[in-house]
């Protein structure tokens, strides 16, 4: 066997018998729709957050973020608001009634949210998060990140004083 093989061999023996520990560490750290506990804490992290209900019963996370209140809603669950599948993020503007053409700007020039006015023109951004298979801890906390840069560079958008 040339050494070549041999050190391939050495690394693939390694990696087989170390994958069982790092299979269980990526296990301990997924996160699920129906981790709220977990999604809430993260949300804590970047500020004053509460876990409530929506009308139907899915759970909702209400938040404040860079010095913005936003929603978290949990869609595509059971009947009892339990195995959600989806997280959607959400952030209207009261009485920022930036024209439509701003508003396709932001559609057009950004990635991973959309912007749109509600039925009182008020401005409106969304970020949905698929969770049909569960995620690592980091990846939910760098969705927060994003969120996070979304909403400063949104408000900044339609003028938000």
């Amino acid at each position: 066997m040339s050494l070549k093989r041999l050190a391939w061999a050495v690394a693939a023996g390694l990696f087989l018998s170390a994958s069982p520990a790092l299979a269980q560490d990526a296990e301990a750290e997924l996160v699920t729709a129906d981790d709220t506990e977990a999604i809430l804490a993260i949300a804590r992290t970047f500020g004053k957050a509460s876990l409530t209900q929506q009308s139907n019963g899915n759970p909702q996370i209400t938040g404040r973020m860079q010095g913005f209140v936003y929603q978290i809603y949990f869609l595509n669950c059971d009947d009892d608001g339990a195995n959600c599948e989806d997280l959607n993020f959400y952030l209207g503007f009261l009485d920022v009634k930036p024209t439509l053409e701003v508003i396709n700007d932001w559609n057009y020039n950004k990635r991973f949210s959309r912007a749109y006015l509600d039925t009182d023109k008020d401005a409106c951004v969304e970020m949905d998060l698929d969770l049909a298979v569960p995620v690592s801890l980091d990846y939910m906390e760098s969705v927060f990140d994003l969120w996070s840069l979304v909403i400063v560079q949104f408000a900044e958008h339609v003028g938000y004083d």
